[in-house]
């Protein structure tokens, strides 16, 4: 397999961007310019796997944990090896965590609360597992990339016992977390909701992503759509062979016939049954991923006009400032948070 590399450009906020910058897509219609990948693999020294659920019952409700199993040779562990039960919030409070800390990263994407809803039931053994699949997916995106999986709480979400963690999950948000809720009231109140200096790459990628979305959102609800017809489908050819089989035992004449007919429908409902599960296994997944994947790439654009409303805000009081007459080091320094997660 080969590893892939988020390349993003980190100081597009006050220059022009040049196209010409092998950092920058120049279409976004060629989006894979914005990964980079390395044909040689790369010595994995830490290895993570999603499996065991297991059911747990309270008076208050009902939930699912699964076993996460990490071994590692990194110096930064103290361990080589860990085992954890981890429950969906929890994985949950991590992808917000990654968010916080890289507001301009991908963050792979998490199965839903109520994954596939109408196609499988909630708690059942099929949910669960493609729950777990989809969890062990997650983690391991996460663990393989590059920056990601150098983060602080991802090594307490591998390492941490129950309680330890939900102590961890108590402290209050970090910087990144209280500029963007700063950042989000800038932005509403700017006219529009438009972003002074945002590049115009970038409201290009927005307009690519949200035709993109629309899109694949359509060919999602589509796919399950057939799908519940094909299950309907399903059900009333399984009614049918038995009734064809049973008729057959009261006509004498038209046994031969009437078992052909049953043996036919068998026939067809067992291909209708192979059928559907192609679509449940594999392209339904496949469709709603690009859903959710979609759904991220237009999260990160956001976030980060966001955070390049409140950059526009400061470099405007910092010109009001030197205009003024009134500038000093703290107030210059008040820009980096901004520059860096740009």
């Amino acid at each position: 397999m080969s590893s892939m590399c988020l390349v993003y450009p980190q100081d597009t906020s006050l220059m022009e961007v040049n196209s010409f910058s092998p950092l920058m897509p120049t279409s976004p219609s060629s989006m894979i310019n914005q990964y980079k990948f390395e044909d040689e693999p790369e010595l994995k020294d830490l290895f993570v796997t999603v499996d065991d659920p297991e059911s747990h019952i309270t008076v208050i409700e009902t939930f699912i944990t699964y076993r996460v199993v990490t071994k590692t040779t990194r110096g930064e562990f103290d361990s080589s090896e860990y085992e954890v039960r981890r429950r969906y919030q929890d994985f949950l409070w991590l992808k917000g965590k990654l968010e916080e800390a890289h507001p301009t990263l991908i963050i792979p994407p998490l199965p839903e609360k109520f994954i596939m809803k109408g196609v499988m039931e909630r708690f059942n053994g099929n949910f669960i597992e493609t729950r777990r699949k989809a969890l062990h997916k997650f983690l391991n995106r996460v663990v393989d990339h590059p920056t990601l999986t150098f983060n602080e709480d991802l090594k307490t979400f591998l390492t941490a016992q129950a309680w330890e963690l939900s102590s961890h999950k108590k402290q209050g948000p970090g910087l990144l977390n209280r500029m963007g809720q700063t950042v989000k009231a800038v932005a509403s109140s700017m006219r529009g909701g438009a972003v002074k200096n945002r590049p115009g790459v970038f409201t290009e990628m927005s307009d690519y992503v949200d035709v993109f979305s629309q899109k694949i959102s359509l060919l999602d609800k589509i796919s399950r759509r057939v799908y519940k017809e094909e299950k309907d489908y399903f059900y009333e050819l399984k009614e049918y062979s038995p009734i064809h089989t049973l008729w057959s035992a009261s006509e004498e004449d038209l046994v031969d016939t009437l078992k052909g007919v049953a043996s036919c429908i068998d026939q067809c409902s067992k291909a209708m049954e192979k059928r559907m599960a192609v679509l449940s296994e594999t392209l339904i997944p496949t469709l709603h991923e690009y859903v959710l994947y979609s759904e991220t790439l237009m999260g990160v654009l956001k976030r980060r006009d966001h955070i390049q409303a409140q950059l526009d805000s400061k470099v405007e009081a910092l010109y009001n400032k030197k205009t003024e007459g009134d500038l000093d080091l703290p107030v210059v320094n008040t820009l980096n948070p901004y520059l860096n997660a740009l």
